[in-house]
């Protein structure tokens, strides 16, 4: 912790501290004489208890007005855990329940289903930088890679806002892989995509996600949620002409990832159950030793040094209240 001050000119009033020691802070009585009274320890500790509190009052308010607080730094930290790109498919349909129908009563949307699970995955992940992007006409990046869980579990929830008409995963998954540049560190680098669908990418695009696949050195999952009676990724097809991307699109989907050379495995989930199975299955999979760096925010000590001086200037004013003056009594 690097100690420093706001105004650190004011630390020179600091030799005033010792006024209590140079001048009592209670008021006198004349004796005669006290050459022949026994030595009183309970006084002597009592007088330098509360010298000691006037310097502790004087020193801790110059202090306190001088502004100490720690200055915001790093710390570099251990922990099981990856860099992790959300790539959430906000298209209308998630907002279909996993039957293809709106929901009512105790149904759940695809889309709310997906929310609560990444919740809670988020949470019990606290060393997981995370970021997260939507895709639906066109991408939105929600939260770049962060370590601060309130703002991941913030960028979550917007999953549950409303979706709109159409799937561009190819400008989402671009999206997701820009949130890696510049990075330089050797933690595992994730995309995990959220879909209940897929559609036709470009060729182009195809080939610069190809390229920055294989640059960032990433890991790729693909938790498809499929609706009740769609055709899904892995079956044959029955007919002749019928297996194109334009009749198959999460079939040929599959078959780019698959063809990326890199670390690829998809989920097929048809329920919340098997949603929750396959998030809980991914972060086995992820959970690589890492080391990363936590913000470690400014911590201002003020309230401290002003509670320290109140609680000294609160013992010398009980002090002051209970003397006892002497001078003009009769014996």
């Amino acid at each position: 912790m690097t100690l420093a001050f706001d105004t650190p000119a004011l630390l020179w009033l600091l030799p005033l501290a010792a006024l209590p020691i140079l001048a009592s802070l209670l008021a006198t009585s004349a004796y005669p004489s006290l050459a022949a009274t026994p030595d009183d320890a309970f006084s002597t500790v009592t007088g330098w208890t509360l010298r000691l509190a006037g310097i502790l009052a004087i020193a801790a308010l110059i202090v306190g007005l001088a502004g100490p607080h720690s200055r915001e730094q790093s710390v570099l930290r251990t922990g099981r855990g990856a860099h992790i790109a959300l790539l959430i498919d906000r298209s209308s349909s998630m907002d279909n329940t996993f039957a293809g129908k709106q929901p009512s009563g105790a149904d759940e949307s695809k889309a709310s289903a997906a929310r609560r699970i990444l919740a809670s995955f988020v949470k019990k992940r606290p060393h997981d930088e995370i970021g997260v992007a939507l895709f639906s006409t066109s991408p939105i990046l929600a939260l770049p890679l962060t370590l601060q869980r309130d703002a991941i579990e913030a960028a979550v929830n917007a999953i549950g806002r409303p979706g709109l008409a159409y799937t561009n995963i190819g400008l989402g998954l671009a999206m997701a892989l820009s949130l890696f540049e510049d990075r330089d560190d050797d933690a595992p680098r994730t995309v995990l995509v959220v879909s209940d669908g897929a559609a036709l990418i470009d060729r182009r695009v195809q080939q610069s996600l190809r390229t920055s696949f294989r640059q960032y050195r990433l890991h790729l999952y693909w938790l498809f949620l499929r609706t009740t009676g769609s055709p899904g990724i892995f079956p044959r097809p029955g007919e002749a002409g019928e297996n194109s991307p334009q009749a198959m699109p999460e079939r040929h989907l599959h078959k780019f990832f698959s063809e990326l050379g890199i670390p690829y495995r998809v989920f097929e989930a048809e329920n919340a159950d098997a949603v929750e199975e396959a998030i809980a299955e991914i972060g086995r999979l992820e959970a690589s030793p890492i080391r990363y760096e936590e913000r470690v925010p400014r911590r201002d000590f003020r309230p401290a040094a002003f509670g320290a001086a109140a609680g000294a200037v609160l013992l010398l004013l009980l002090a002051k209240l209970s003397e006892t003056r002497l001078a003009g009594r009769r014996p």
